[in-house]
């Protein structure tokens, strides 16, 4: 995805990145298993190329964040702290992802540069007739 290149999309990218800080400070001592986060742009398509992976530790934990509603919960979580900021989501539950350590490890080497540059395709479309 492309890295924010004008004055405005800089600032919007530095808000975004403090947006999703406290959220992801706050979950670190709340939910079990989760490392961090991170997001991706293109700056083209904003904000349907919006995209945020949420990272924690195994798998176990991350389908027990799924099970018990914890995830929902954190996407609503990041929803309401970007609204704050300006920033909408096109479509949630596409753009707020949950991912692992352990599956980036067993798929690719570990090597989560090429493991989220692989996602960019999940970004949300703009509507159009087709």
């Amino acid at each position: 995805m492309s890295k924010p290149k004008s004055k405005t999309e800089k600032k919007i990218d530095n808000n975004i990145r403090v947006a999703l800080t406290e959220v992801c400070e706050q979950c670190l001592g709340e939910l079990p298993g989760f490392q961090w986060l991170t997001h991706q742009a293109n700056y083209t398509n904003f904000p349907a190329s919006l995209l945020v992976t949420c990272v924690f530790d195994s798998e176990a934990h991350r389908q027990q964040a799924e099970a018990s509603g914890e995830t929902q919960k954190l996407q609503k979580q990041i929803q309401v702290r970007l609204l704050k900021i300006g920033v909408k989501f096109k479509a949630l539950s596409r753009q707020v992802l949950f991912d692992s350590e352990e599956l980036c490890d067993q798929q690719h080497a570990g090597d989560w540069a090429a493991r989220l540059a692989s996602r960019e395709g999940r970004a949300v479309s703009p509507n159009r007739p087709h």
